[in-house]
């Protein structure tokens, strides 16, 4: 459940006067950078609730302009809703660049070039021989292995030009980065630089001798090094200005060949252009084995050669098409939200970019699309596959941008076998998705859906969860694990025998491991698994007199695993018969894990069987398929493998039960209660028939913090009353164990018979009482104590409070008598109470039951927010059904998340939810049972925003309860709500740094304070 967009979210037509005015008052409000921390419930509840603008009568029905109505015909037909528009309008003047900045800029960027002109030259020497460096300046690059042939010279630039989204108007903000082509001069170059990291290593010398003198130069505040992209044979030098406009931009140096200087023949993804006698020091073999091809070498090299061609393709398809760039910068929003274009491997802006180019090149989207129905037709068309007779998944059919029909071009499928992800530009010999893997390119496909779904149900929050909203790794996977110290992925190269990656990447063992580690996981984990995503945090840039940061110092290797619930729990992955081929292989894969076993069918299968005994160990059998895939195929030790799952299932288990979080003991209170529901159905000699039974505890709604255990009472411990049918403990023996009953609301069937009069219902319920006590102790030997107001039963071990209930009664506690005789209707405390625990109250408890069998992780995640709740002292203002409904929500409204499959996310998404939800000008609407169509919510909260003040400060609404806010009628006051947002709002980020830690979360229960 993603947070409610600042301000009122929820309206209704769009054509209303007051609603358009509501709506205009919402988006100015979201480009405040404060405005979040400012909407705080501070006061009265009432304060800073949106109120409808008054109009007069000749206002109200005066004829729009012709403006307004083509403005109205626009919004129709390119948006679904006039505050959607407003709201992308506003997004988009918040992330665009001002006049005023881009004159700074430009100013910047004239000086950055000419001083880069002025860089003066240096002698030929030879590549390995570079004593003429300065001191203070270090060679951008790791230089493995040092000896290389070749000479080199520094010269002026040729040209230096500006490239990438700057010049075409797409860049957002808040980080401004401008790219600069530097192209090296023809005479620096020859034409074998291709070979063994020459190029790179000129390109590397360079950048150093630019640097040693523009950082002398005290126009820059800043002159630093930085990979591009995450690559780390192409690094790049960073400049900014100096003093207050330090932060305004970053320009980013890019040393490239001239164009065409390489021959594109030589740089095939099929071409070797790295000898292996050179990079492993090892003679060739004599057999007369090809070199292993060299694909991302190849590509890096022609990337730099095709900077100017890509920037010149973009502006021409962009042009002066507003609406193109406006879509480039919302879809550019949307992948950073996700975090998905960071570092090597993401999926870019550049590449989103393209995307676009590609699509109006095949006439899939319009240069007269708005930016909203570009970001549409991209989400749709190009990740989803919708409305295409042929698939249009990158990793399977690649597309390309190259009209050429030359023979000598290598083909998609040549392509297809080089590289996960497949997109060719125009060349025909360049891949654009390249650095992509298949598992981020899945990734995003997922984000498109969750999008595409949220769109499509036109909600009125959907622009805030689609483009407002971060997603970090920690909260948007139910599992994540950290790989740490890198260095072990060094032994990972060696045991799956990954050579030639190594070779092709430069010694990047990071990313030569890394595809064959997330095949080997998805694999093992099978139908566990929806999906596996990974996350590098982008190397830092580094001060021209430090040497560049080693892989191993890249940070931690994080990756997230989607869980599916119906695959999670199982202890057994079954394999083939023992006589079929297959078993071998399945042998092979799980190592001594695997063993032949013999099912009740009398087959004989191969079998993998994991130890978990209880629900809380199931759920984190994925750890145990991780540690051990790792450590069998690519010596990894468990030790190095850091799994973030389940380090909060100690805050909700019970001092006794240390490998149980409890579900095992609230699911066998709910059985004993079924067994007792079959008894009372069955009950011979009661006046009137049992029409209904049902649960009213948060035991039978799987959501009681601490679930009860089942007592036997010691008989020497206590005196037996015969009379009195009791035992009295003995004053000698240990204070008898408390049992919390659990409350059961028994509903009789209708009769005539049955009084008018409230006192006489109250006897003849009393009457009941007794007798269900006597038939239960006659019919099935159960202890029970009977009062007027309930029954108490204990059944193996349990207490269930038993009571009576007659479905008029609520309502004859509301009739008034007048004076003279008349009848009318009015709630009391006393009706109002007894419809909310003999009603609402069980119906609110099945509905729970019910969502706890779609999603077994509601128990948990229900669990652990009570724990911290009630660990933070607020547990009085707030009602276990108040909590529980907020917890229901994350499962039935997940957007833009998917329901949670761990309570450990789920508990991170109940903080978000309370942290940044607008109690004040919306309700909170649980949709159980799905029983609310989209009509109703729009009708709710209509009369929210006009009974708003007579509401209690936070409304939680159900099918069951559309106006009042039951739950919370008694609580939380303004301060206790206050207080719970501010708590959230400080523990969220620290609870998500705690878990993102490598070396280990430390004590869970003393950052929660829950002591």
């Amino acid at each position: 459940m993603g947070p409610a967009p600042a301000g009122a979210k929820h309206r209704a037509a769009a054509g209303d006067p007051e609603v358009m005015e509501l709506a205009l008052e919402d988006t100015r409000q979201e480009g405040k950078k404060e405005y979040s921390k400012k909407c705080t419930l501070v006061g009265s509840p009432m304060e800073s609730l949106l109120q409808p603008v008054k109009l007069s009568q000749a206002e109200l029905y005066k004829e729009p302009t012709n403006e307004e109505l083509n403005r109205l015909r626009e919004t129709e037909s390119l948006f679904h809703s006039s505050l959607l528009r407003l709201q992308v309008e506003e997004l988009l003047k918040e992330v665009r660049l001002s006049e005023k900045k881009k004159e700074r800029i430009d100013a910047f960027l004239r000086e950055v070039n000419q001083r880069v002109l002025k860089v003066p030259s240096t002698p030929k020497t030879q590549l390995t021989d570079q004593t003429w460096l300065p001191a203070g300046v270090r060679v951008p690059l790791h230089q493995v292995p040092y000896t290389v042939k070749g000479s080199f010279c520094f010269l002026p630039p040729a040209q230096v030009t500006v490239v990438g989204s700057y010049l075409l108007g797409t860049c957002v903000r808040p980080d401004i980065n401008v790219d600069m082509a530097v192209t090296m001069p023809k005479e620096l170059l020859q034409d074998k630089d291709g070979l063994n990291q020459r190029y790179f290593r000129k390109r590397a010398l360079y950048l150093a001798q630019l640097a040693h003198h523009l950082g002398q130069d005290p126009f820059f505040g800043s002159v630093r090094f930085s990979y591009t992209n995450g690559c780390h044979l192409k690094p790049s030098l960073l400049l900014r200005p100096h003093g207050k406009d330090e932060r305004l931009v970053t320009v980013r140096l890019h040393p490239c060949p001239p164009p065409d200087f390489f021959r594109l023949c030589r740089l095939l993804p099929s071409k070797n252009n790295v000898r292996s006698a050179w990079y492993r020091g090892q003679s060739p073999p004599g057999d007369g084995s090809p070199e292993p091809p060299t694909p991302h070498y190849n590509t890096w090299v022609l990337q730099d050669m095709a900077l100017e061609s890509h920037v010149q393709l973009l502006s021409t398809v962009l042009g002066s098409a507003l609406g193109l760039k406006d879509g480039v910068a919302l879809l550019k929003v949307w992948l950073r939200q996700r975090e998905l274009d960071k570092g090597l491997g993401g999926f870019s802006g550049f590449l989103v970019s393209m995307l676009v180019a590609f699509l109006v090149s095949t006439r899939k989207i319009h240069t007269t699309m708005s930016g909203y129905q570009v970001l549409r037709s991209v989400l749709v068309i190009q990740f989803l596959n919708i409305r295409q007779k042929t698939t249009t998944d990158l990793t399977v059919n690649g597309i390309s941008l190259c009209l050429s029909s030359d023979p000598s071009l290598p083909a998609l499928a040549d392509f297809h076998q080089a590289f996960s992800v497949v997109f060719l530009d125009s060349s025909g010999c360049l891949n654009l998705c390249a650095d992509v893997t298949a598992s981020t390119y899945h990734q995003v496909q997922h984000e498109a859906r969750l999008s595409m779904a949220l769109l499509d149900s036109r909600a009125d929050d959907g622009f805030q969860f689609l483009l407002m909203t971060p997603k970090p790794v920690i909260r948007a996977f139910d599992h994540v694990l950290h790989l740490h110290p890198l260095s072990r992925l060094q032994a990972a190269c060696h045991r799956l025998k990954l050579w030639p990656e190594l070779q092709d990447l430069g010694g990047d063992y990071v990313s030569a491991a890394l595809g064959s580690l997330t095949t080997l996981l998805e694999q093992g984990l099978g139908s566990r698994l929806h999906l596996l995503a990974h996350s590098r945090p982008p190397v830092l840039e580094w001060d021209i007199s430090q040497d560049p940061p080693k892989h191993r110092d890249s940070g931690t290797l994080t990756l997230g695993l989607l869980l599916r619930p119906e695959g999670l729990t199982s202890v057994l992955e079954l394999g083939p018969e023992a006589n079929q081929p297959e078993a071998a292989d399945f042998r092979q894969f799980w190592g001594f894990r695997s063993e032949l076993r013999r099912f009740q069918d009398g087959a004989i299968r191969e079998a993998v069987v994991w130890e978990a005994a209880s629900m809380a160990q199931k759920r984190l059998i994925p750890h145990q398929v991780v540690t051990h895939l790792l450590a069998l195929h690519a010596d990894i030790p468990d030790t190095c493998v850091h799994y973030v799952g389940g380090l909060l299932d100690a805050l909700i288990q019970s001092p006794k039960e240390t490998s149980s979080t409890g579900e095992e003991a609230l699911a066998a209170a709910v059985r004993c209660y079924d067994d007792l529901s079959r008894l009372l159905w069955g009950l011979e000699g009661l006046p009137l028939t049992v029409s209904a039974v049902q649960g009213a505890h948060p035991v039978l709604r799987y959501t009681e913090v601490f679930p009860p255990t089942p007592v036997w009472p010691a008989y020497s411990f206590y005196d037996h009353l015969r009379e009195q049918a009791s035992l009295l403990p003995r004053p000698d023996k240990p204070c008898p164990a408390y049992v919390e009953p659990m409350t059961v609301v028994c509903h009789l069937e209708g009769s005539g018979q049955w009084p008018q009069d409230a006192e006489a219902i109250r006897r003849v319920r009393a009457a009941f009482q007794l007798r269900l006590a006597e038939l239960l102790t006659q019919q099935h030997g159960l202890q029970c104590r009977a009062t007027a107001m309930h029954t108490d039963v204990l059944k193996d071990g349990f207490v269930f409070r038993i009571r009576v209930a007659y479905q008029r009664e609520p309502q004859i506690l509301r009739e008034m008598r007048s004076p003279e005789g008349m009848i009318s209707l009015r709630d009391t405390p006393a009706s109002l109470r007894l419809e909310r625990d003999t009603r609402q109250l069980p119906l609110l408890t099945s509905a729970l039951h019910g969502l706890q069998q779609q999603h077994p992780a509601f128990s948990g995640v229900a669990r652990l927010a009570k724990r911290w709740v009630r660990a933070q002292l607020l547990g009085e203002g707030l009602t276990d059904e108040s909590l529980d409904l907020v917890v229901a929500a994350l499962f039935l409204h997940p957007e833009p998340f998917t329901p949670p499959s761990s309570p450990q996310v789920g508990f991170l998404r109940f903080l978000l939810l309370i942290s940044t939800f607008d109690w004040k000008n919306n309700p909170l609407i649980v949709n159980l049972n799905n029983e609310l169509t989209v009509e109703e919510e729009v009708e709710i909260r209509s009369g929210f925003l006009a009974a708003r003040r007579q509401l209690p400060v936070m409304v939680i609404l159900t099918p069951q309860d559309r106006k009042n806010s039951v739950w919370t009628q008694d609580g939380p006051s303004p301060q206790i709500l206050q207080q719970l947002v501010v708590l959230a709002a400080e523990a969220l980020p620290v609870l998500e740094k705690q878990l993102m830690d490598p070396r280990g979360p430390g004590d869970i229960r003393v950052s929660m304070a829950l002591l």
